[in-house]
């Protein structure tokens, strides 16, 4: 199948380009390298261009005949989106709207879309399934439930066939660890803590010691990228019978801050200095997956549930790439 990877050269998108490619599809990325890296993409068909750009969108879905679009063009900071609300409408709504039209203009009507357990809010029942109250609490997790509603209305009026897959805490590299984080700025546990690894950060703070979890940090789900997009490449292929497809993935298990800065010193070998701060407004204690309904209807399951092994894979491409990607 042809597909359009829409942010396809950023962190969970050139993951996915790589994987669609070994299964025998052919990706195309789409980027406008706002926050993605050129030199993730390799030798994948690239088209420089915005989700704003109505016309581009056309021409590319036209010239390249596109049959299926995977959706990462978002973007992804709480604290900013808190901050300047109207750039996360526009980008992750406003845009996602655009992609949309145009897909329905050309006619192509498979739609897998990066959605984000943020759409859930603080969850009072753990773990958290697909039926919990969708009650997000800042713009970002607010656009991205607008958008699953809005393909659900798409869908109901035949003319989109769409999956909204709901992620935990994406971590690890892939594609043999040639594919890794490097966000910029960075703001994920994982990659932060190697960092400090790596003596590129002094210290790494733990924001909230108090919690009422077993060593008192936030608990979290962690899942290999490798495992995430699997579940995006059977998504796919249930969309050319399904028409709606929504699915929580991570782990189901979840692993403190104080467990993820532990198992970064064992993997690395290295020691650094921890801070113990403030808590941070807004988050949740425990915030565990229930990803039943993924293994059930897609027979999906990770591959690579440990924290060790998707930590050992993130400090390999770090420590292969230690100034990131070299764009």
């Amino acid at each position: 199948m042809k597909v359009l990877v829409a942010g396809g050269a950023g962190y969970i998108g050139s993951n996915m380009a790589a994987m669609l490619a070994t299964k025998g599809h052919e990706p195309i990325v789409f980027d406008n390298l706002s926050k993605g890296h050129r030199s993730a993409v390799g030798h994948t068909p690239f088209v420089a261009g915005d989700l704003a750009d109505y016309e581009l969108l056309i021409k590319t879905l036209t010239d390249y005949k596109i049959e299926a679009v995977m959706h990462f063009a978002a973007l992804i900071e709480v604290g900013e989106s808190v901050q300047q609300p109207l750039k996360y409408y526009r980008n992750n709504l406003s845009n996602t709207q655009n992609l949309l039209s145009a897909m329905q203009a050309v006619g192509t009507d498979k739609f897998v879309f990066s959605s984000s357990a943020a759409v859930y809010g603080m969850p009072e029942l753990l773990p958290i399934t697909e039926d919990a109250p969708k009650e997000p609490i800042n713009p970002y997790g607010e656009t991205k439930w607008a958008i699953e509603k809005m393909s659900r209305y798409q869908s109901r009026a035949g003319m989109l066939r769409y999956a909204a897959l709901r992620y935990f805490n994406a971590a690890g590299a892939g594609a043999n660890c040639q594919l890794g984080e490097d966000h910029r700025p960075e703001s994920h546990l994982i990659p932060l803590t190697i960092q400090a690894a790596m003596g590129k950060r002094s210290e790494i703070e733990i924001y909230g010691t108090d919690y009422p979890t077993p060593d008192g940090t936030c608990v979290r789900d962690y899942i290999h990228i490798e495992d995430l997009c699997r579940a995006h490449l059977l998504a796919l292929n249930q969309l050319t019978t399904a028409s709606e497809l929504v699915y929580n993935l991570g782990n189901g298990k979840g692993y403190s801050v104080r467990e993820v800065i532990e198992t970064v010193k064992k993997v690395s070998g290295k020691d650094f200095k921890v801070v113990d701060a403030p808590r941070r407004a807004g988050d949740a204690a425990i915030l565990i997956s229930d990803a039943t309904k993924a293994g059930s209807e897609l027979k999906w399951k990770p591959k690579f549930p440990d924290l060790e092994t998707i930590i050992s894979t993130a400090w390999r491409w770090h420590s292969d790439h230690p100034a990131g990607y070299p764009d």
